[in-house]
């Protein structure tokens, strides 16, 4: 499984970003699909995540900014970011949960900076 993320950038405080990352291989049945983000100099965190049954999560500095979705169909998920801060800036990876198997993109870096 592979997962290619996309839609990274630089934009200014208070402008919007929408991440995709679509997942490609042997996939028959995805449990959770989440993003994750690391700044610099700081640890990797979980900023979403959706189960296969639309129950969604967020980190608390992005409720109510941050939506993320998912379509099944086409093994994909989505982050929309609105109103960004610059402490929002990171890498953002997503992450693939299929059965008890693990599967991580290779990050999209998000820039907020005016």
């Amino acid at each position: 499984v592979q997962l290619q993320a996309s839609g990274g950038g630089l934009v200014q405080p208070g402008g919007s970003l929408r991440l995709s990352c679509a997942a490609s291989g042997r996939i028959f049945s995805i449990n959770r699909m989440a993003w994750y983000r690391q700044a610099p100099g700081r640890q990797r965190e979980l900023v979403a995540s959706i189960t296969s049954v639309g129950t969604t999560n967020y980190a608390d500095s992005v409720k109510g900014r941050f939506t993320i979705s998912r379509a099944d169909a086409k093994n994909s998920v989505y982050l929309s970011m609105n109103t960004l801060k610059p402490e929002d800036t990171a890498v953002y990876y997503c992450h693939l949960q299929v059965g008890s198997a693990m599967y991580w993109g290779e990050g999209t870096l998000v820039t907020v900076s005016s």
